[in-house]
């Protein structure tokens, strides 16, 4: 299910030439941990396997892409090179080095193969929120939202097969945090991540219009670390999502909504606006008011350790941190109030952006991710990207502002306190 993969093959079979996958591993990547490392090289394990069975050589070289390569392309007389696309400005660039050491007669294509409707066909400008985007993806869904064509046994194979695979040596090569361990409820992988899908929607779908607000109910689809980790594709959920709308209208249509909608409306903003996770990347009005209310006298400051060990004053804040730091995923509603609470309990914007990315992306297994930074989360919650000028009060300004309170109308807060209590 990967547009990149199938565009590849296809280029492949018109020239009667092998293909071969390659996968460059670097020691580090933002705040990435063995958590996140772990996942992705056990579904890359899976990968290669598949790999093999369709007679395609998979390479797993240790180093960044424009160490390893140019040189990998010139060793193995590769024709023609084709990669995926994310708008974060360190993939971009990881592109950017491999195209400038490329040999000048090897073709370098970039297909958008994780997003329904491709980024920069979705839209030519950054937008402004849901409610600008939502009709121009939707006019486009009958193009793009079509069955994927599968891959084929490739009929043309190497001169000299794929090493294989030393996954120790690649553990070893790693330079990140061991102490933010793997999870237990998401077992990594393609296969596993269908599990996930097919569960969603034979026992979770038909709460997901109405309850998936409520950190209690079992009402979401949990794909997110596969949909971040390209083990399953947006696109496919969509698709057998969808094939049950007639019975689930609201469910589907919500579920469309978050994971197409809005996913895609996070890439616009990382593709489009180079300031994505600072505070300068927030519409004049946002930063205007935030500057106004950055001296205001905050209830409570906390540090980063302070509210990395959930220790706040407030039980539902830290049982929302803590169950992100032990599950690798927050609730989705939670995650607004989570950030809004980061912004309310320390010095500046600044700094409260800068602790939110920095704790979503070391412990949520889909972080370091446009829906991350933008979403219901860092940048829509801190600096309201995609939202509107709401009454003004201390601290906010016209940032929406949530409350203990008005969690408490929305759901159990007790249950789930009780549920991750320290």
């Amino acid at each position: 299910d990967n547009w990149a993969f199938l565009y590849a093959q296809r280029l492949a079979l018109k020239q009667e030439l092998p293909l071969h996958v390659c996968f460059c591993l670097v020691p580090k990547f933002l705040e990435a941990t063995i958590r996140h490392y772990d996942f992705m090289l056990r579904g890359l394990r899976e990968l290669a396997e598949e790999c093999a069975e369709l007679n395609i050589s998979f390479h797993l070289l240790l180093g960044y892409a424009k160490d390893v390569l140019p040189a990998f392309v010139v060793k193995h007389d590769v024709g023609g090179l084709v990669t995926d696309f994310s708008p974060l400005r360190l993939p971009r660039q990881w592109v950017e080095d491999v195209r400038q050491r490329l040999p000048k007669d090897v073709p370098f294509a970039q297909v958008d193969a994780h997003n329904i409707v491709p980024c920069w066909v979705a839209s030519p400008k950054q937008e402004y929120s849901a409610r600008t985007i939502r009709g121009k993806i939707h006019a486009q869904l009958p193009e793009f939202l079509t069955e994927f064509p599968p891959v084929v046994r490739h009929p043309y194979s190497p001169s000299c097969p794929a090493e294989p695979i030393a996954w120790e040596a690649c553990y070893s090569s790693l330079q990140v945090d061991h102490t933010v361990k793997e999870v237990e409820w998401a077992t990594p992988g393609t296969a596993a991540g269908l599990t996930v899908l097919k569960s969603f929607i034979t026992e979770r779908l038909k709460s997901f219009g109405s309850h998936r607000n409520d950190p209690n109910k079992a009402a979401l689809s949990n794909l997110s670390p596969w949909f971040h980790f390209g083990q399953v594709s947006t696109q496919r959920a969509i698709l057998e999502v969808q094939k049950h709308r007639r019975t689930y209208k609201e469910s589907v249509d919500a579920f469309v909504e978050e994971a197409v909608v809005r996913r895609e409306l996070a890439e616009n903003f990382c593709y489009y606006n180079e300031n994505y996770d600072s505070v300068q990347g927030a519409y004049d009005w946002a930063q205007t008011t935030l500057k106004l209310h950055a001296k205001d006298k905050r209830p409570y400051l906390y540090s980063l350790q302070e509210l990395e060990q959930g220790t706040t004053h407030d039980p539902l804040w830290n049982a929302a941190q803590l169950q992100m730091v032990h599950e690798g995923k927050m609730h989705g509603f939670l995650r607004m109030y989570w950030a809004k609470k980061i912004l309310e309990w320390t010095h500046s914007p600044e700094e409260a952006l800068k602790f939110a990315i920095y704790l979503n992306d070391r412990y949520e297994l889909d972080g370091r991710d446009p829906n991350g930074y933008v979403g219901k989360r860092c940048l829509w919650s801190i600096c309201g990207i995609h939202d509107q000028g709401w009454a003004e009060r201390a601290i906010f300004g016209k940032i929406r502002y949530m409350n203990y309170a008005g969690c408490k109308r929305k759901f159990d807060v007790d249950q789930f306190e009780r549920r991750y209590a320290p």
